[in-house]
């Protein structure tokens, strides 16, 4: 049968095929993984360093303001007594001033019946 074929049959060449490449041949591009785990690890580490730092000036500026309100308060308590005293002379003044031709008002008595002290309201508008 192959006397009369006027066909030439294609075959593989002598030692066959070279071999088909199908892996991917990626060159390695940025730092490794061991190298990404180790940069978070160190900047979240530097960052809860930095917050601990934070609280401790935090915590000592609201102690230092606690002390100088507690070493405040007895002045700012005298500063609105003499407030008040000079409040209360000034009304005492007006209201002489504005009852005098009124018979039996006594200035200065309290309007409730009661011995009590109430101090004066201050209505600010």
């Amino acid at each position: 049968m192959s006397e009369g074929v006027t066909y030439k049959q294609d075959l593989p060449p002598r030692g066959g095929f070279a071999p088909i490449r199908y892996k991917r041949n990626l060159p390695n591009k940025g730092p490794s993984g061991v190298m990404l785990i180790a940069s978070v690890v160190g900047l979240t580490t530097y960052g809860f360093y930095r917050v601990g730092r934070n609280n401790l000036e935090k915590r000592e500026l609201a102690r230092e303001k606690a002390w100088s309100r507690i070493y405040l308060t007895p002045m700012l308590l005298a500063e609105a007594d003499r407030d008040t005293f000079r409040r209360e002379k000034a009304t005492l003044a007006r209201e002489k001033e504005i009852m005098k031709n009124v018979p039996g008002w006594v200035p200065g008595e309290s309007v409730y019946n009661t011995k009590r002290y109430t101090p004066n309201n201050y209505v600010v508008m």
